[in-house]
């Protein structure tokens, strides 16, 4: 609803009213709605939705009536919306909205976006409320598979789905609080728990759009792996079975024993997959053998299958925290906490720009200015000190940031490279500051020493680096691994050449300072390493913050 006109909506008060001919509706009524304008001021543009109150889920088709207008389709529904067909100024226009009921129908309002001028716009003006006040629609039937009998009926299925919610049972969904019985694009999940005498007992609930099948699972952190899990699989011929599995992270997961699980329903209609069914199984992670009373993060993931198979999924979400599903509540999916990407923006700073300049400054620009003393050090030495204490800082930073916050050591071997990277980063300077004479004759171990450990920082630090992008880049496509390597590639190329430059100028013979065509060609290379260097940076950054 908000034109892409590079400036904010107007809060004040609107000049524009939007109505309806009618306070309640049912199936099939046709509704005339007005657009219209106060006084003398007039509007370029318009945009007009019927919604469900409080979701964004577009209803019913309209016709044009009068003015100058257009029907568009929104969110996959023909004619669900009505434009300007120009930009003429205008008072006032009319459209007629005919309903059309979804499986549980609820109040709803028209909205309207008002354009006066380019930078000028209202977004969203609400009608009044109309209420529902016709008979519930019929709900079809649906296949069901069912490994005990099935307790609850289609119609419980589809429309009581979200009833509940925060009250009797724990509700996950993305978006938040949408409801799938009438959002097509919803994906979501509940579970209740309850005590019958021989034991603690889950109801789960999943239903959302997929081409093969929808899962959940219970994890002690936000990352896919040694994970209980179960999943509603579409198999090849239409009907939808429950699995249960162990997710082992980016293989395919691990089948285990369907259990006492039982009312076991699922459908698959228009595109959209439901499923519902109970479980006393305990929930089983690689830490720990549990029930239902102890918290985890809820994971959810669905994507589409090979001839009934489950293959990698399309997109996944998981909880902002740790839950208990015996404590009813109402969950959204999870933004990356910022803790984890200011640990992962300092060491991506850290380890692929400051360290590198550092690193390329003191191998290969060590005659650039050499005749050049400030504080009593060469103009190299004062950049590769700066440039490497401020990566030691960085470092130091990050792992206060992350490890405050994860207080472990979970997640593989991201962790244990990261703390090598710390521990070898603070030896670096200390090596340092204890260093012999330039005319030692033991200077060489030094400098020897000196190199080598800083190598073998920079080879960890990559790793970790792509470890931890691993660890958060759940998609197919792993766009942030991808832009990773090719930051590592851009480097390597730029050490190389240095390496040659450098090899090829000694074998000349020629003095480092010999002439300004020595050090205009390092210094060339080394603007155009780090504009690229800096291009790759921000591409991260701005996909961490976002993330």
């Amino acid at each position: 609803m908000v034109p892409s006109h590079g400036v904010s909506a107007q809060t004040g008060s609107s000049p524009y009213t939007v109505t309806s001919d009618k306070t309640t509706y049912k199936d099939g009524d046709k509704i005339t709605v007005r657009l219209q304008s106060t006084g003398s001021t007039t509007f370029k543009g318009f945009l007009l939705q019927a919604r469900e109150v409080g979701s964004a889920v577009t209803l019913g088709s309209f016709t044009v009536t009068s003015g100058p207008a257009q029907l568009l389709s929104c969110g996959q529904r023909s004619n669900s919306a009505v434009s300007h067909s120009s930009s003429v100024k205008k008072t006032a226009i009319t459209a007629t909205w005919t309903a059309s009921v979804s499986k549980a129908p609820k109040p709803i309002e028209f909205r309207a976006t008002f354009v006066q001028s380019y930078s000028t716009f209202w977004v969203s003006l609400r009608s009044p409320i109309l209420s529902y006040n016709g008979v519930l629609p019929n709900v079809t039937s649906i296949s069901v598979v069912t490994t005990a009998p099935v307790v609850s009926s289609s119609s419980e299925l589809d429309l009581g789905i979200t009833a509940g919610c925060g009250v009797s049972k724990v509700c996950f969904s993305q978006p938040l609080n949408c409801d799938p019985a009438v959002d097509p694009t919803c994906h979501f999940m509940s579970a209740s728990v309850s005590a019958p005498a021989n034991g603690s007992e889950a109801l789960f609930e999943m239903k959302g759009p997929a081409k093969g099948y929808l899962s959940f699972g219970f994890s002690q952190d936000q990352t896919m792996g040694n994970d209980d899990i179960y999943i509603c699989v579409l198999g090849t011929d239409g009907l939808v079975r429950v699995q249960h599995a162990f997710s082992t992270g980016k293989q395919k997961p691990n089948p285990l024993p369907l259990g006492n699980v039982s009312k076991v329903m699922g459908s698959f209609q228009n595109g959209v997959i439901s499923c519902s069914f109970s479980s006393k199984n305990p929930i089983s992670t690689q830490r720990s053998l549990t029930g239902f009373d102890t918290p985890y993060y809820l994971l959810y993931a669905y994507g589409p299958t090979n001839n009934g198979e489950i293959i990698f999924h399309t997109d996944s979400f998981s909880s902002s925290n740790k839950l208990l599903i015996s404590e009813p509540q109402t969950v959204g999916d999870s933004e990356m906490p910022q803790s984890i990407k200011a640990h992962g923006s300092l060491m991506l700073i850290a380890w692929m720009t400051t360290a590198s300049l550092g690193m390329m400054v003191a191998r290969y620009l060590k005659g650039m200015a050499k005749a050049h003393i400030h504080f009593g050090k060469a103009v190299w030495f004062l950049a590769h000190v700066s440039l490497m204490s401020l990566t030691v800082i960085a470092t130091a930073i990050a792992f206060i940031v992350i490890f405050s916050y994860a207080g472990d050591w979970s997640g593989g071997a991201h962790p244990v490279l990261g703390c090598l990277v710390t521990i070898l980063a603070f030896i670096q300077p200390l090596g340092a500051l204890f260093r012999c004479g330039p005319d030692h004759r033991m200077r060489f171990v030094f400098n020897w020493l000196h190199m080598l450990n800083a190598l073998v920082i920079k080879v960890l630090a990559v790793a970790a680096i792509f470890t931890g992008l691993l660890l958060f880049d759940q998609s197919e496509d792993q766009v942030l691994v991808k832009v990773m390597g090719g930051f590592v590639g851009w480097e390597a190329a730029f050490y190389l050449c240095f390496e040659l430059y450098s090899r090829c100028r000694h074998k000349g013979n020629l003095l480092p300072h010999a002439s300004s065509r020595n050090q205009t060609i390092p210094l060339t290379l080394l603007v155009v390493f780090s504009l690229g260097n800096l291009a790759f940076l921000v591409a991260l950054l701005v996909e961490i913050a976002e993330a």
